[in-house]
């Protein structure tokens, strides 16, 4: 359990919630102490979004590492999402196309008044994954930028990452 004092004690029922939703959402992410005292660890699955893959998708491809940490003003502050692998360089925390933050960790939401508090992690977790498919094609120059609002809800990207993340052909 997280150390001596924090958030999770005057909110242990978001605390369970999301211990709960991120276990049944993604299991392979695991607990680790964090800034606040918790966070999760682990690699997302590339397509863990609601509609389906492009025909083409391969699905072997690794996921997004990603470390998820809660800072102190959790849950009314947006947790921080960092891309462990792919980690972006420097230089990309610098361009807006990338939609990496200064510090490395991923710009998942246009402004942080968005965030209220009542969102789900799990969500933002989904948009990691989409961050993952979208910085692939931005470094392979298919396209400039990554969308303005990503890719979870959006099919205006699926047949470029069908066509980059596709199956081999022999």
């Amino acid at each position: 359990m997280p150390g001596s004092h924090g958030w999770w004690q005057f909110d242990s029922r978001r605390l369970d919630d999301d211990i709960r939703a991120i276990s049944q959402a993604f299991p392979s992410l695991n607990p680790v102490d964090g800034n606040a005292g918790i966070g999760w660890r682990g690699v997302l699955p590339l397509w863990p979004f609601e509609r389906p893959a492009p025909v083409e998708f391969n699905s072997d491809v690794p996921g997004l590492e990603v470390l998820l940490l809660f800072p102190q003003s959790y849950p009314m502050t947006i947790p921080d999402l960092y891309p462990m692998n792919p980690m972006p360089e420097l230089v990309e925390r610098t361009q807006h196309r990338w939609h990496v933050n200064g510090d490395g960790s991923l710009c998942v939401i246009q402004e942080q008044r968005t965030w209220t508090g009542r969102e789900s992690v799990v969500d933002l977790l989904v948009k990691a994954a989409g961050w993952r498919l979208e910085y692939g094609l931005v470094q392979a120059d298919i396209v400039a930028e990554m969308t303005e609002n990503g890719i979870v809800s959006s099919t205006e990207r699926d047949r470029q990452i069908g066509e980059f993340y596709g199956k081999p052909t022999r």
